[in-house]
């Protein structure tokens, strides 16, 4: 299961996708985010999968990776979609007990877990694309208005990437670690959900100390390059929109406004 976490993870490539500006993916993410969001019915959903897919076409990643990634939050989405099914109001069709199934709460319960993995799916993609060091040049550039109110934007920015940088690597150490447990005779795959859940506790400590280490070893790996944050920092390479990012700007601005358009008439 722990194999399956990619998220953080970038797969380098030369497609459209990996050549755009990071500013254009975070701010295409987000349209593509609030579009979701805006989706009602099954034309606006349709509209959605097409283009999540076509995305996805572009960008050439392999589908079962994408889909990999959405394993371990399987039973957070089956939950969802458990709720909507069973607490929707409406005309029952099918009722048990205090279980009732109506046929608002399967379009709901069907539309919800759409959302919910097309919305994991559109995420992942910009992390597949962008390297964490263009994410972090992208973000700070978007959120650099945001530095006359005193807001710490690159430690902002720095933070969230190299929480997206670590998050493999400590994958990677919980599985080394369970794998020395279960040589040691722990069993983490038998009995039931809390017995599982207690039999995971040995994991935390050494899981803590490791991460801890880590983070040391880069903050004085940091300082001894004199790191001193954002304040006078140039960057190798410069961040420059190309037309390719105005089309696709373009492109997403089309439809967020058809999206718009299509919950406000209902079409």
């Amino acid at each position: 299961m722990l194999r399956d976490v990619t998220l953080g993870q970038y797969f380098p490539g030369d497609t459209i996708v990996h050549r755009l500006d990071p500013r254009t993916k975070l701010t295409l993410t987000l349209i593509y985010i609030v579009a979701l969001f805006l989706a009602v019915d099954y034309f606006s959903y349709a509209v959605m999968i097409v283009v999540l897919a076509a995305c996805i076409i572009i960008s050439k990643i392999k589908l079962r990776v994408i889909l990999r990634g959405v394993k371990p939050l399987l039973i957070v989405i089956i939950i969802t979609g458990l709720l909507n099914l069973f607490y929707t109001k409406g005309e029952p069709i099918l009722s048990f007990w205090i279980i009732k199934i109506t046929v608002e709460g399967i379009k709901r319960a069907v539309f919800m877990i759409l959302r919910i993995v097309m919305l994991i799916m559109g995420s992942f993609l910009l992390t597949y694309t962008t390297s964490p060091v263009a994410l972090t040049d992208g973000l700070e550039s978007l959120l650099s208005p945001l530095k006359k109110l005193r807001f710490p934007v690159h430690e902002l920015a720095m933070m969230m990437s190299i929480a997206l940088r670590f998050i493999p690597t400590l994958i990677e150490e919980t599985d080394k670690i369970m794998s020395a447990q279960k040589a040691r005779g722990a069993n983490f795959e038998t009995g039931n959900l809390f017995q599982r859940a207690k039999a995971l506790l040995p994991l935390l400590i050494p899981l803590f100390i490791s991460a801890f280490r880590r983070a040391d070893e880069l903050a004085v790996a940091m300082e001894s390059r004199c790191y001193n944050g954002g304040e006078g920092r140039t960057k190798m390479k410069s961040l420059h929109m190309a037309p390719r990012d105005w089309i696709a700007l373009f492109l997403g601005a089309l439809l967020l406004a058809g999206m718009i358009v299509m919950n406000v008439y209902k079409i």
